[in-house]
């Protein structure tokens, strides 16, 4: 991948462009914590070709989330479980919603 690859893909959510200490040092928290929620699968970094952890901006918005729940008190492991069953009712209200509308499309076809 060129220079100009890379610069193209930094728009891109899931693009792991940040370093461990980098998104570390954004979120205002340690690397052990992003190890540990690692450890606790909230996120998995890609590993660069020398074996670092890379993160993507998708990734930090989730370990940001995670680090609000362990700084409101709650325990790093319930925290990641929060976190994932926000997201599974998130996807689930989603596909919700787009079946709702397919079925209500079918309706007014079905009428008209």
């Amino acid at each position: 991948m060129t220079a100009d690859d890379t610069f193209g893909r930094l728009d891109d959510d899931g693009y792991p462009a940040y370093t461990m200490g980098r998104a570390a040092e954004m979120l205002g928290t340690t690397q052990g914590f992003l190890r540990a929620i690692g450890e606790a699968r909230l996120i998995t970094p890609l590993r660069s070709a020398g074996g670092h952890r890379r993160y993507s901006r998708y990734q930090l918005r989730i370990a940001a989330r995670g680090r609000e729940l362990v700084d409101q008190g709650t325990p790093i492991e319930a925290a990641c479980r929060i976190i994932i069953l926000e997201d599974q009712l998130e996807e689930a209200q989603r596909l919700n919603a787009e079946y709702r509308r397919a079925a209500e499309s079918a309706n007014l076809t079905a009428a008209a």
